[in-house]
């Protein structure tokens, strides 16, 4: 079976923990999941696109101001 590599997630669709593990490992994203560090822990596992930001703002501890960062961030849960 041929594997394709994602360009993208889709919100409202499902993917495998290990498609998600590729997505990430070649793509600069941000990936919120809804079990915390546990997301790449079972491969076939399935997760929910519920979001999709196109970026997201960061405390820097060094000066203490906010930033927005421009980088595509997803939300996923569990199914």
């Amino acid at each position: 079976m041929a594997q394709h590599r994602l360009n993208e997630l889709e919100i409202g669709k499902n993917y495998l923990a290990k498609e998600l593990d590729s997505f990430v490992s070649t793509t600069d994203v941000v990936v919120l999941s809804s079990n915390e560090e546990q997301l790449f822990t079972d491969p076939e596992r399935e997760y929910r696109v519920a979001g999709s930001y196109k970026g997201f703002f960061e405390h820097s501890s060094e000066d203490g101001e906010k930033y927005f960062r421009e980088k595509r961030a997803y939300v996923v849960e569990k199914v």
